[in-house]
């Protein structure tokens, strides 16, 4: 069993007194070669809007309430803010998240 987070999984982040704390999908997990130790993510909301840059998720059983990934909020954090897992986007929705972040970023 790995104990580091993985892109796909939803995790906890405890982001502090400035940001709100909440579920973030994780992007990309730092390696101990790269630069920086700070993990990539997008935060998860519950307030859908139907707008470009949400990825409805539905209701999976290990959130709350029904949420989107809203990829217009990339933020990059020091990796040690994800507290616990929460879960794991199957690849369908990973798929259209991929797919989001490419038409954002016209890549």
């Amino acid at each position: 069993m790995h104990t580091e987070p993985r892109s796909g999984e939803v995790w906890f982040a405890e982001l502090g007194m400035i940001e709100k704390s909440r579920p973030v999908l994780v992007l990309a997990y730092p390696r101990e070669e790269d630069a920086r130790a700070l993990v990539i993510v997008a935060p998860l909301t519950s307030q859908i809007r139907g707008m470009r840059g949400e990825i409805e998720l539905g209701h999976p059983r290990w959130l709350t309430k029904t949420s989107a990934v809203n990829i217009q909020g990339l933020a990059s954090f020091d990796r040690r803010k994800l507290i616990r897992k929460m879960g794991l986007l199957n690849g369908v929705q990973m798929g259209q998240v991929k797919e989001g972040l490419r038409e954002l970023l016209g890549l």
